[in-house]
């Protein structure tokens, strides 16, 4: 090379740092993006976003090809600075070249263009795949022989760098996407999004209408007494039964009692019988997710949750299970929640013992926990493992409640003090 003018030797290592930036670049840029936008826009017919998406196919053959050409280049550079530092400067010229080199390659072609490839990934990932995807054809042989020597020292602790790779999203991993998306998803939407996956960790004995709570009709009874019962429930449909809840004979919905009532000249006991549906049980751990499912496969809206005994505990409808995605379709607190909170003057509410957790934290935005007893009498029973005093005072989840009526072995009314 002493033919060859030392200007024209600092031309050709200023090119080399360039190329030696972008190769830099590259991997950083292919590595920082977004694997699951990339997939949509090359979905979406994205060019660059479908060649980029070809590349990362084989991870470990595209960081080959970007190491074989920055290692290429690098020591190509080096060797082009060792000699413009011996002509320079003679015996020190190797020292000076090393130092200099050094410092030009950390900033120009290491740091500088690997943050500007973690800042704009997409842009430099699309930009740099139209060269990296002919240099991929025209390197492969190289490409394959170097990751087949890398592949089988990795083979040899056990690593199958070649193996299909997947990246699909856990539950807990997904909620983290929806939480971290921002103003990109609405907050409604994210609300929603997130209760869809809750929905496997809630059960129907979370959500049901209690036994005692369940609104139903003594086909026993006076003939006189069921029509009333009839005329008079606001729901629209109710469980038949004999003497109790346990011996349940069918569901009936009322548009059918009150067609058979207009139309039929003989109204019974027997007609009622007939025009009632089969009852649909469901097993008190079934999760939220899979009901919905079983609801649409059997075509059916509303259940009755039994225990492991058989016993009848209360019952579900397919609205229960939508107020858990979309919320409540009334406001906030619904009415029935509203006549078990009730707000006092100095902050604090008083609580029916009866009423579930869940609707408390819903309704007034609280933590209290729900991995144990459903209702507040339970949690209160639960913390002190005793039957309580009228007026004891106890703190759950930072909040301070206090018994306010103890009668029939349950507690009936709760003052609870938000949290601090």
């Amino acid at each position: 090379m002493n033919d060859i003018s030392t200007g024209f030797l600092f031309g050709i290592l200023a090119c080399l740092i360039i190329i030696s930036g972008y190769f830099s670049g590259s991997e950083t840029g292919m590595m920082s993006l977004n694997r699951y936008r990339l997939k949509h826009l090359s979905n979406q017919g994205h060019k660059g976003a479908r060649r980029v998406e070809k590349l990362l196919e084989r991870p470990d053959r595209l960081i080959g090809l970007i190491l074989i050409g920055n290692n290429l280049v690098n020591i190509l550079a080096s060797a082009i600075a060792t000699i413009i530092g011996m002509r320079l400067y003679g015996d020190y010229g190797v020292a000076i070249a090393t130092g200099v080199l050094t410092l030009v390659v950390l900033v120009f072609a290491e740091v500088t263009p690997k943050t500007l490839a973690a800042i704009y990934p997409e842009r430099v990932s699309y930009m740099s795949s139209l060269l990296l995807r002919i240099l991929m054809k025209v390197l492969s042989p190289l490409v394959i022989l170097v990751n087949f020597i890398t592949n089988g020292f990795l083979r040899l602790v056990g690593i199958n760098a070649a193996a299909s790779k997947t990246d699909n999203l856990s539950s807990d991993e997904l909620r983290t996407v929806v939480n971290e998306a921002g103003s990109l998803i609405p907050t409604r939407h994210q609300e929603m999004l997130l209760s869809i996956l809750d929905l496997e960790t809630v059960t129907v004995n979370d959500i049901m209408v209690p036994r005692n709570e369940i609104t139903g009709i003594d086909v026993n009874d006076d003939w006189k007494s069921i029509v009333r019962q009839l005329t008079h429930s606001p729901h629209g449909r109710v469980v038949l039964y004999r003497d109790q809840i346990d011996e349940v004979v069918g569901m009936l919905r009322l548009k059918e009692a009150y067609r058979l009532m207009l139309e039929k000249n003989e109204f019974n006991k027997q007609t009622l019988l007939k025009a009632s549906d089969e009852v649909y049980f469901i097993p008190e751990a079934t999760p939220l997710n899979v009901q919905l499912l079983k609801f649409q496969r059997n075509k059916e809206r509303i259940g009755l949750v039994v225990d492991e005994y058989g016993d009848i505990i209360g019952l579900v409808t397919l609205e229960d299970i939508l107020e858990e995605i979309v919320g409540e379709f009334t406001t906030s607190i619904t009415p029935s929640l509203a006549e078990e909170i009730i707000p006092q003057a100095d902050g604090s509410y008083l609580i029916e013992g009866g009423a579930n957790i869940r609707d408390i934290n819903k309704g007034l935005q609280w933590a209290l926990p729900t991995d144990g007893p459903r209702t507040l009498n339970g949690l209160i029973l639960e913390h002190l493992e005793d039957i309580p005093e009228t007026h004891i005072s106890i703190h759950i989840a930072e909040h301070k409640m206090k018994v306010v009526d103890f009668s029939e072995n349950k507690i009936k009314l709760v003052r609870v003090y938000p949290a601090a």
